[in-house]
């Protein structure tokens, strides 16, 4: 085959190409902010100098422990100005940063730290014991275990009693082991923009966790995609509610550094932090799962400082958000913007992209819009809904039902040490997400649901996520998961299990249940109601996504519905 010659025969050089890397946003950040604030952490405030100084001695450090390239180093913290540290500081020495979540149990953390081959592991001292819990685990399965560095983070606002304990075990101080470092290193940036950056792991809720390797080329777009996308604007003042260790805090970990922002940092995430923060510090934006979004409509007046003092752009993703709590943000003064995505796609990657017409809709309306999953994010180059037989686009009738898959430069590299994973994933040359959706009439897409969360009751497929958007709305109701349940009748029927709002008479449940489902018939298909309704507490992931293979399990335990009717 012919190779087609451009119109000139110019090759790339030095000055004109080079790896992309969100790394060199710090380095700009230090240069034309040096003295603005970088991150608050309580008492602790640092510049965006001094974060640059602080990161190339973290990459100094490493470097002298012979740590660079190929090499993984894991962070086991809350949301902390080492862990925002780590994500320059980590790939600055030519490492991989995997950031850890430290709401796993021990034996679940040994397991990453083993499959990821970590070479050292800084960890917050609040997670010590946790870890060498963990430690213990990987040194009896592995016989070729070799002990990692151990760094351990103090923090002012903890006991002070477990930063002696991890140093009298040998641990190292984080703050000596920067100042090891030298503020000046001369870091450099990856020689090839497809080295790995980072590694995070999936919930593994049915399997082992996979590892999700992330490269520096999609972390530079990505970063800058999701603040084009949310119209994040210089000198932007974040929150930091969401996690960092998922999925890299949706890429806004770099995102803060090109815009010169201010990082908030907030250790432990309560509708009265939430508030406090944004009266305090100006908070500008934050993103959080629907979870907490629904913690802060409902937070007593004691918690809530309303009026806001300003408009708080808020992105929220990890599940599908109901309408009704949309709408009550707005009422409130937030202006929410629906995202959507996984782990292998840097998190979110696709957005509910807003429309001026939208604002003259009733807000029950313009909730309904905004709570779709909506169009590729601008550097996400792929997205459909497909039919996963055909492989061909679904068509955009709002009605017929297929999988999300996306293909791109915001698709992660692979899942480590797992080929057949890998080429499950990208079957037909698109990455599978699992996730079932319809596409509507001006492109936007829809979750219908997980495509292990649908359920198929007497032939028919229902959404449980519209079951769950109609629990929203009863006045009784704080949060809602909706399962399969055995059912003798119809294969399966939907099984509701809620949590009541704090002061609502629970006393008779036999009228409460008759009362909700008698709400739901009247907002849905009379075959969709729940055929049986739980109330207690919902379990949940450290990033506030509701853990449904667990209420499965319960659903199942249960044994099947005996006499369900129409």
């Amino acid at each position: 085959m012919m190779k087609i010659r451009d119109i000139d025969d110019l090759p790339k050089n030095e000055a004109n190409h080079t790896a992309l890397t969100p790394l060199w946003f710090l380095e700009r950040a230090a240069q034309v902010h040096p003295t603005r604030r970088s991150v608050v952490h309580g008492s602790r405030h640092y510049t965006w100098h001094q974060t640059y100084q602080r990161c190339r001695r973290f990459a100094s450090a490493l470097s002298n422990s012979s740590i660079g390239l190929a090499n993984s180093v894991a962070v086991i913290a809350p949301n902390i100005p080492a862990l925002y540290e780590a994500h320059f500081g980590i790939p600055m020495a030519g490492a991989v940063l995997n950031t850890v979540n430290y709401r796993l149990n021990a034996s679940a953390i040994a397991f990453l730290l083993h499959h990821s081959s970590a070479i050292a592991i800084i960890v917050d001292q609040e997670f010590f014991s946790l870890t060498e819990e963990a430690l213990k685990i990987w040194s009896q399965k592995s016989k070729s275990f070799k002990p990692p560095i151990l760094i351990v983070v103090g923090d002012e606002n903890c006991d002070p009693e477990a930063l002696r304990n991890a140093l009298a075990k040998g641990a190292i101080e984080y703050e000596k082991f920067l100042a090891s470092g030298d503020p000046e290193f001369k870091w450099k940036p990856p020689e090839d923009e497809w080295q790995s950056i980072a590694l995070g792991y999936t919930s593994g809720t049915t399997a082992s966790p996979k590892g999700v390797v992330l490269h520096h080329r999609g972390a530079y777009l990505m970063s800058l995609s999701g603040a084009l996308n949310w119209g994040m604007s210089e000198g932007a003042v974040y929150l930091w509610t969401l996690p960092m260790f998922h999925c890299n805090g949706w890429c806004y970990t770099w995102t803060l550094a090109a815009l010169c922002g201010t990082n908030i940092c907030l250790r432990q995430v309560t509708a009265k932090a939430i508030y406090a923060a944004i009266a305090k510090y100006k908070v500008t934006h934050f993103c959080a799962a629907p979870v907490v979004l629904n913690t802060i409509v409902n937070a007593s007046p004691e918690e809530a400082i309303l009026p806001l003092p300003h408009v708080v752009h808020v992105n929220t993703a990890g599940a599908a958000p109901p309408p009704r709590i949309i709408a009550a943000m707005s009422e409130r003064g937030f202006h929410v913007t629906h995202t959507y995505g996984l782990s292998e796609t840097y998190g979110p990657s696709t957005v509910c992209a807003w429309k001026p017409e939208w604002e003259s809709l009733p807000i029950e309306k313009m909730a309904k819009l905004s709570a779709r999953q909506g169009v590729r994010y601008i550097a996400l180059e792929g997205l459909e809904v497909m039919d996963t037989k055909t492989m061909q686009p679904v068509p955009a009738d709002g009605a017929t039902i297929g999988e999300i898959m996306m293909r791109g430069n915001a698709v992660m590299k692979g899942y480590l040490k797992n080929p057949k994973a890998n080429e499950e994933a990208f079957a037909n040359g698109w990455f599978h997400s699992g996730d079932l959706a319809v596409k509507h009439p001006d492109g936007y897409i829809e979750i219908k649901d997980r495509s292990k969360d649908i359920i198929i009751s007497g032939a028919e497929n229902i959404s449980s996520v519209e079951i769950e958007n109609a629990l929203y709305c009863h006045p009784a109701i704080l949060e809602a998961s909706v399962v399969a349940r055995p059912d003798d009748k119809w294969g399966e029927s939907p099984c509701a299990f809620v949590t009541l709002k704090p002061g609502v008479d629970s006393a008779n449940e036999q009228h409460l249940i008759e009362d909700i489902l008698k709400f739901c018939r009247s907002k849905l298909p009379a075959y969709w109601a729940p055929k049986s309704v739980v109330f207690g507490p919902l379990p949940k992931t450290a990033t506030g996504k509701i853990q449904k293979q667990l209420l499965r399990a319960k659903a199942k335990q249960m044994g099947p519905v005996r006499m369900s009717k129409l």
